[in-house]
């Protein structure tokens, strides 16, 4: 008996179904044998648990006093003193709730610019992979336009339109990195599009929409996950970095870069003011730049060592 197209539409359907549970579970198996991304894992988790518990109380005016209350008679007291865990800052308010409320901040802007990052660099990328002609061109000269202009550039401009502060990191991290995401995806799709799967689905008559989605988009999953990781880390780097020199976030409202850019003229009173958010940012780069690590040896055997 002759099978019907939607027999294979729907076997197909079930075998890939399937192997994606599979691949599924070999890779929570070579990521519990890998101690290292193992433990970016749990510093991102942490990480994670920190920014949504830094979210709320940034966000609730009721909460607003843990970060902001000063207390000039508890000055730069050194972690541990006087009731306050990581100590305080110049102003006496506490370390502990303002790093927590800049992590919250951070792990805000990380995400949303990550999430743009991904979108619209997967979707250009794809776009200029897959059709290829003017399509690619078009697409491939934007990209090498946007990477002619550096960030700090970006940022600068964006700060003169719509002022200092964490709109203008925003803007500039999101205009600038999503070119590099789009020029690997790029490369990555127009080396599937040759595959067999995908001719087979070209002769089928299936859309191009559906090649991407169906078969295209599940085969670059593993670039996308390693990627998020680090552009999440970036991101992170960016704010504090742009924070650090004034043109991020404005106090009072803490960020990691502003809480160290405060402390540096007391060092010779108290360190922990500068080194606390400093150990923050690198504990949680190290943790995301681990799990990436890790998750690239999964879907790329050939990178595997272990």
């Amino acid at each position: 008996m002759a099978t019907r197209p939607a027999d294979v539409h729907t076997g197909g359907a079930a075998l890939a179904a399937s192997g994606a549970e599979g691949r599924l579970r070999d890779a929570f198996v070579l990521l519990w044998a890998n101690k290292v991304a193992l433990l970016g894992l749990v510093l991102t988790i942490l990480f994670l648990l920190i920014g949504m518990a830094g979210i709320v109380i940034l966000l609730h005016p009721g909460l607003h006093h843990l970060w902001e209350d000063q207390n000039l008679r508890a000055v730069l007291v050194t972690p541990g003193s006087e009731g306050h865990l990581l100590g305080t800052d110049n102003f006496g308010r506490d370390l502990l709730w303002r790093i927590v409320a800049a992590t919250g901040l951070s792990a805000l802007m990380a995400v949303g610019v990550t999430a743009f990052v991904i979108v619209v660099g997967l979707v250009m990328g794809s776009v200029a992979g897959f059709f290829g002609g003017r399509a690619d061109t078009g697409i491939t000269g934007l990209i090498d336009l946007t990477w002619g202009f550096p960030l700090l550039l970006v940022a600068v401009i964006f700060a003169g339109m719509v002022g200092k502060g964490l709109n203008a990191v925003v803007a500039a991290a999101a205009v600038i990195l999503w070119a590099g995401f789009a020029r690997i995806i790029r490369a990555q799709v127009k080396t599937l599009r040759e595959r067999e799967f995908v001719e087979a689905a070209r002769m089928l008559g299936t859309p191009a929409w559906k090649i991407l989605v169906r078969h295209m988009w599940p085969n670059v999953l593993g670039t996308v996950l390693v990627m998020a990781s680090y552009y999440v880390a970036i991101t992170i780097i960016v704010e504090a970095g742009f924070s650090f020199i004034g043109l991020g976030v404005q106090p009072p409202t803490p960020s990691l870069g502003g809480i160290i850019a405060e402390g540096r003229n007391f060092w010779s009173v108290s360190i922990w003011p500068s080194v606390i958010p400093g150990a923050t940012i690198a504990l949680i780069v190290l943790g995301l730049n681990s799990l990436g690590d890790g998750l690239r040896d999964i879907f790329d055997p050939r990178l595997r060592r272990f």
